[in-house]
């Protein structure tokens, strides 16, 4: 499952705004802006998720699920879930 806070980390690593995917994805801005605002998996129309994880994939950005190893080389990260955050004084 993709997450909203996939989505939102896959574009800043490209460097790139919210119009910016959806235009490399075919869709409206705000198709990905709900997208994004999906605090766990994203709800969307299957095809539409779909479009944009092509297009991150073609901008070189490999969408790892949770638990899968990642298939590429090259840099990246990786998000580890922890039982606190940061802001929870770790």
């Amino acid at each position: 499952m993709i997450t909203g806070p996939q989505l939102r980390a896959a574009r800043a690593l490209l460097g790139i705004d919210q119009r910016d995917l959806a235009q490399l994805a075919g869709l409206s801005p705000q198709t990905v802006q709900r997208m994004e605002a999906c605090p766990g998996s994203v709800r969307a129309v299957v095809d539409s998720l779909e479009k944009v994880v092509t297009a991150l994939a073609d901008a070189g950005v490999e969408m790892i699920a949770e638990g899968a190893p990642s298939q590429g080389t090259g840099r990246g990260v990786r998000l580890i879930e922890r039982k606190t955050t940061v802001r929870d004084g770790l």
